[in-house]
């Protein structure tokens, strides 16, 4: 499965948020360059929510590919 995952800005903590193609919100917790993405939502799907459920425990996405558009934003 891919996942299309369009920069949307950076949250008021300097997180890069990220949506979906279903209008899901996706913040990268650690976007430093050499790590794995590490996306979690926002709770009530808010651009300065706070990160809630990491992608990582959603059997649903276990072998997503992610496509970053138009590229992933690290430190």
């Amino acid at each position: 499965m891919e996942v299309k995952l369009t920069y949307k800005g950076m949250d008021s903590w300097s997180r890069p948020v990220y949506e979906d193609e279903n209008g899901t919100l996706w913040k990268d917790v650690d976007p430093r360059k050499h790590r794995e993405p590490d996306l979690c939502t926002s709770v009530y799907n808010a651009f300065d929510g706070e990160p809630d459920t990491n992608m990582k425990y959603m059997n649903k996405y276990e072998y997503a590919e992610l496509v970053f558009i138009p590229e992933r934003v690290t430190w």
